[in-house]
């Protein structure tokens, strides 16, 4: 008899689970308290702070919660904003788009899929291929660099995300 399916929801190799209770209070007691305010109260950095801003080394920017890969190096822009800027994620699986109504504004916010985590914000204002603009804030970002692998997993991260 073989083992039964994984019945986890998968974008590609990554595991799209969300964390378990357990889990979660691991990853976000590794949080410092902008990270927390950020990516847990849906906050927002101030603009040209952000450690990633100027970043230009060829990598991976993975959600600082979970480890999901959420951006490609090669997908980052300078847009002037203040703010790290992609044209597209890594996956369409991995962002999860919200229509945002706070401050008197329709936006669209971009959380991370896995574990739901804020992001930033998308826009419709970006250059091509997309014409996308996904802003977001460093603090919500961890940066893997080329040849390392982003976590399949949150356990995973959770074993491995120490480091990061």
């Amino acid at each position: 008899m073989s083992a039964p399916a994984d019945r986890s929801p998968t974008a590609g190799p990554f595991d799209l689970t969300p964390p378990t209770p357990d889990q979660r209070a691991v990853l976000v007691e590794r949080l410092s308290d902008e990270e927390r305010h950020v990516l847990l109260s849906h906050g927002t950095e101030a603009p040209f702070c952000g450690g990633l801003l100027d970043n230009k080394k060829p990598g991976t920017y993975a959600c600082r919660l979970c480890g999901l890969p959420l951006f490609r190096s090669g997908t980052k822009f300078e847009s002037g904003t203040g703010w790290p800027s992609f044209t597209a994620p890594y996956e369409n699986a991995h962002l999860k788009l919200v229509q945002d109504n706070s401050y008197g504004m329709v936006r669209v916010e971009t959380l991370c899929a896995r574990c739901g985590s804020h992001q930033g914000h998308v826009f419709p204002d970006g250059p091509p291929p997309t014409g996308m603009r996904f802003c977001i804030n460093s603090v919500s970002l961890a940066f893997l660099p080329e040849g390392q692998p982003p976590a399949r997993s949150v356990q995973d991260w959770v074993e491995e995300g120490a480091a990061f």
